[in-house]
C-alpha cells in the first residue's frame, strides 16, 4: 500500500520536473533571443553615433530588458530543479545524508513554499490592476507592461511547483532511501 502511494508521488515529481524542464529548453530560447537583440542594440547605439542616426528605439532596449526579466523569472524554477541555484551549505556538507534530508525537507516546508505563496498573492492584485489600465511603460515607444507583469505570479507558481517536487523527493528518501540525484537531467524517455 505504502508504496504505490510511492509510486505516484514519484510519478507527480517526475511529471513536475518534466514540465520545469520544458519550460527550461523555452527559456534557452530566449536567452539567444536577448543576446542577438542586446548585439543589435550595441551595434546600432555606436553605429548611430559614428553616422550621425538614431538607429535604435526605446523598444528595443525595453524588448531586452522585458527578455532580461523573463529569463530571470523563469530562470528560478529550473535553476532549481538542476540544483545551479545558489546554496549557503557551509555547515550543510558536512551533515550526514539523513540529516541533509530533513534540512531539505523543514526548509521546502516552512521557507520556500510558504514565500512562493506569499508573492503569488502579494504579486497578484498588482498585476490584475496592470491588466484593468493596460499599463504601458511611461517612455516614449515603449513596450505594454501588463503581459511581463503576469509572469511574477507564474514564476512563484512554478517554483512552489518545483519546491512540491523536491519535498517529494526528499520525503521518499527519508523513508525509503531512494536516491534522487539533484542534479540529473529529466527527459522523456525517463518519464
Amino acid at each position: 500500500m505504502e508504496n504505490q502511494k510511492f509510486e505516484k508521488l514519484i510519478s507527480l515529481s517526475t511529471k513536475i520536473d518534466a514540465f520545469i524542464n520544458k519550460i527550461g529548453r523555452f527559456h534557452i530560447w530566449l536567452v539567444g533571443i536577448m543576446t542577438i537583440i542586446s548585439a543589435y542594440n550595441a551595434i546600432t547605439r555606436y553605429l548611430g553615433k559614428y553616422l550621425g542616426l538614431d538607429l535604435s528605439s526605446n523598444a528595443f532596449i525595453e524588448t531586452q530588458w522585458y527578455l532580461f526579466s523573463l529569463i530571470f523569472l523563469l530562470g528560478g524554477s529550473y535553476a532549481f530543479l538542476h540544483n545551479a541555484h545558489v546554496k549557503i551549505d557551509i555547515l550543510y556538507n558536512r551533515f550526514s545524508d539523513e540529516v541533509k534530508t530533513k534540512i531539505n525537507l523543514f526548509g521546502t516546508l516552512f521557507f520556500l513554499m510558504p514565500f512562493s505563496l506569499l508573492m503569488i498573492v502579494v504579486s497578484i492584485p498588482s498585476v490584475v490592476n496592470s491588466w484593468k489600465v493596460l499599463e504601458m511603460s511611461p517612455d516614449p515607444g515603449g513596450l505594454p507592461r501588463f503581459p511581463l507583469k503576469t509572469f511574477v505570479p507564474i514564476s512563484f507558481v512554478l517554483l512552489l511547483l518545483q519546491g512540491i517536487s523536491y519535498f517529494i523527493k526528499n520525503y521518499i528518501h527519508l523513508k525509503t532511501h531512494k536516491e534522487f540525484p539533484e542534479d540529473r537531467p529529466i527527459t522523456e524517455k525517463s518519464i
